[in-house]
């Protein structure tokens, strides 16, 4: 389906977003649309208080920086409050249950939660019972607002979703998990290259082949091949790696050979924070064809787009 023959409601059916399989493209391109009203009026510093008299309600199980900040600020640029609620295993261990949690919050009157860092199956739970609409801003499996800000970022760029072809390189984790969901959902061409032992999970990759073929390998060059975004993600966000891993990740760092065999200014795509010198090198990462600070910006706007679809 092409997105630029979608005309958008900027409505959607679904509740919650935790994760990009619940959605069809239909839907996706809904937030895209609405990503791109929100940016407009951004960019003519027209007021847009659609969350006016709402508090947010943030969740987090560990740290963030870009995330916290794009929605605490995305949060109060439509008129809402926020909130930060502490979180950890220690306090769901000591008897905090999840259905008591959701509903005494709604019972503040907070018109969203959203959470960082927190179990599948947990949110899965969350939503089960919640009146509230719940948002995954990362888990262990799944970083849909990242995806959402990249497509936007690709579309915004390249001018259309449809037959652009993207590679993802290095270590495959949660951003490349909803990445590879998202892009095929979009009619984009996705092609993997993972190291053994550092794939993206299986049941993920078995689930996004359902609507749509992924080509998968263990050669850099394979996957760049004629590709117009190539992508990467840090090795080492809330990681350790031994020398030995460094050594098997080494091949796969984004460099200006690897973006040699890649399409006439095929641009660079990555969701920081980036290790220079590891995953990419320097001169790919703060060169022209980088769109990382592009991405940075549109995780704002897209935030705001989803409260304003979700948010009754």
């Amino acid at each position: 389906m092409d997105i630029n023959r979608y005309t958008p409601s900027y409505g959607l059916n679904q509740k919650h977003l935790t994760k990009l399989a619940d959605y069809t493209t239909e839907e996706l391109f809904e937030i895209l649309y609405a990503t791109k009203a929100v940016k407009a009026k951004f960019i003519a510093h027209e007021s847009t208080r659609i969350l006016q008299g709402v508090t947010v309600a943030l969740l987090f199980g560990d740290t963030s920086l870009r995330t916290r900040s794009a929605l605490e600020i995305g949060i109060r640029q439509l008129g809402g409050a926020c909130v930060n609620l502490p979180y950890s295993e220690d306090d769901m261990c000591a008897g905090e249950n999840i259905k008591d949690i959701v509903n005494v919050i709604s019972r503040y009157g907070v018109g969203a939660l959203i959470t960082r860092d927190i179990a599948q199956k947990d949110l899965d739970e969350f939503c089960a019972v919640s009146s509230i609409p719940i948002i995954n801003s990362e888990n262990e499996d799944f970083n849909p607002l990242q995806t959402l800000a990249d497509l936007y970022t690709v579309w915004e760029k390249k001018k259309k979703l449809e037959g652009i072809k993207i590679a993802y390189v290095g270590k495959g984790g949660n951003v490349a998990s909803s990445l590879i969901m998202g892009a095929i959902k979009c009619g984009i061409e996705v092609a993997v290259a993972t190291p053994p032992g550092f794939g993206i999970k299986n049941e993920h990759l078995l689930h996004a082949e359902q609507y749509g073929k992924i080509y998968l390998t263990d050669n850099p060059a394979e996957a760049v091949r004629d590709a117009d975004i190539v992508y990467t993600d840090s090795y080492v966000y809330h990681t350790k790696l031994s020398d030995e891993e460094r050594g098997v990740l080494k091949p796969y760092q984004v460099n200006n050979a690897l973006m040699n065999t890649a399409a006439h200014n095929a641009s660079f795509m990555h969701p920081l924070p980036a290790t220079r010198g590891t995953e990419v090198t320097e001169d790919v990462i703060d060169g022209k064809n980088s769109l990382v600070l592009e991405q940075g910006e549109n995780k704002l706007h897209v935030i705001k787009a989803v409260l304003a679809l979700l948010v009754k």
